[in-house]
């Protein structure tokens, strides 16, 4: 592909060699333009929940494309669209009542801000700060780089984003200090709504709390009249060994944004879900409380589509003993690094296992990094560490034999690392 005109993301193309292409997918497995295999040990970045073209989730695509492209949906609804919202209040947290329809991870979560700050500005509430928690991530668009961490993925952009109020992460032993803080700030009387990712946080280095932090972040929520945000974009539709990641700490959010999984991996979709005040909060015969938000692929029938059998996959096919034979096989391979001194922090959350090289660097920058990733991608693994941090989050397909080959290979690595000069 030399030559090639395509700008790759999170890619330092003078760093970096030629893209191989892709020329297949199937099951766990990308198959390059030179016939290697490798595993997708990270889903494609999140996205891919039951495997790559999964046959039910391809059928109703084609069957879609005979029927439907994009529809204008400020204009006119469809049945994908229609079911689809029913299916996602059915699975979804209860109290969930509507949904708004977007194309990203991002975009859900710009869409959830927006709703929050609509909110009160339609109320007469003077209310304007968004509260988040540090090292947190919620995308790459203005409102989500705002409300993540800031640092070398923004800094660029800093002129454009807009200030937040931050909660220190939870570390061992810091659990009041941010129930504290949250509190604090919730009695200025201006917080509008905390944005939260549940119970793990993804790209800031799968770093994952208590539950019951949770439940006690959306007490104070409630007791203080601010909306609770839960961004469960990657940490939906089973990641964390419940559909979604707020069951584990029995709460329902007032907005929960999703995407990723959705569509199964298979096309761009987004959602935002919302309860029943946000949306009245908006509907109103004076038009300049309308919610203010689109984009000209909203609600895209075939992206529905495939949402829809991605639900029924849910409701038809034993997804949840799938997760679970994931969850124990990540828990019997970890033992092996418990106690090992070459790694820190070995750690696991549903089917999102993680553990941390220990090296004289550390950070998304780390110089390891980029090592890690071409000595699994020799070994037929597609394994992308966020710096010195190894994480597997595999789609459920997943043979016993297919995870153990990544594990012997984090093994094998890390001790070719670990041997070297840094």
């Amino acid at each position: 592909m030399t030559g090639s005109a395509v700008w790759h993301p999170f890619t330092q193309h003078a760093l970096e060699p030629p893209m191989k292409r892709v020329i297949s997918t199937e099951g766990a497995h990308l198959v390059d333009e030179e016939g290697n295999r490798l595993l997708d040990m990270i889903s494609s970045w999140w996205v891919i929940t039951h495997g790559h073209r999964h046959p039910v989730i391809m059928e109703a695509i084609r069957a879609a494309t005979q029927t439907f492209d994009q529809i204008i949906f400020a204009e006119f609804s469809h049945e994908p669209a229609e079911r689809l919202a029913q299916g996602l209040i059915e699975v979804a947290p209860a109290g969930l009542k509507h949904v708004f329809y977007s194309d990203s991870g991002s975009t859900s979560v710009e869409v959830a801000l927006k709703m929050a700050l609509g909110y009160f500005h339609n109320r007469g509430e003077p209310r304007d700060r968004i509260v988040v928690m540090e090292h947190s991530y919620h995308g790459d668009t203005i409102g989500t780089m705002s409300t993540g961490e800031r640092g070398v993925f923004n800094a660029a952009y800093e002129p454009l984003l807009f200030g937040v109020d931050r909660l220190p992460f939870p570390e061992a032993g810091g659990r009041e200090r941010t129930l504290a803080m949250f509190e604090t700030f919730c009695r200025s009387g201006r917080v509008a709504a905390l944005i939260i990712e549940p119970i793990i946080l993804g790209a800031g280095g799968m770093r994952i709390y208590d539950a019951r932090l949770l439940a006690e972040l959306k007490t104070i929520a409630e007791r203080h009249g601010c909306l609770f945000i839960a961004d469960e974009v990657m940490t939906g539709w089973g990641r964390t060994g419940t559909m979604f990641a707020c069951e584990q700490a029995g709460i329902s959010p007032d907005i929960l944004c999703t995407s990723k999984g959705l569509t199964g991996g298979s096309l761009p979709l987004a959602a935002t879900l919302c309860s029943r005040d946000v949306f009245d909060a908006h509907l109103s015969a004076d038009r300049r409380k309308t919610f203010f938000h689109s984009s000209s692929y909203t609600a895209n029938p075939i992206a529905c589509a495939a949402a829809v059998a991605n639900l029924d996959i849910w409701r038809q096919e034993p997804v949840v003993e799938r997760i679970k034979a994931v969850e124990a096989l990540h828990c019997r391979h970890l033992a092996r690094f418990r106690g090992d001194a070459r790694f820190a922090d070995v750690r696991q959350l549903g089917t999102i296992a993680a553990l941390d090289l220990v090296v004289p660097s550390s950070g998304y920058l780390a110089d390891v990094g980029p090592r890690l990733r071409r000595l699994f991608r020799e070994r037929g693994l597609l394994i992308r560490p966020l710096g010195n941090v190894i994480y597997l989050m595999p789609p459920y397909c997943l043979s016993a034999e297919e995870l153990g080959r990544a594990y012997d290979a984090i093994d094998e690595v890390a001790s070719i690392v670990l041997g070297s000069a840094f």
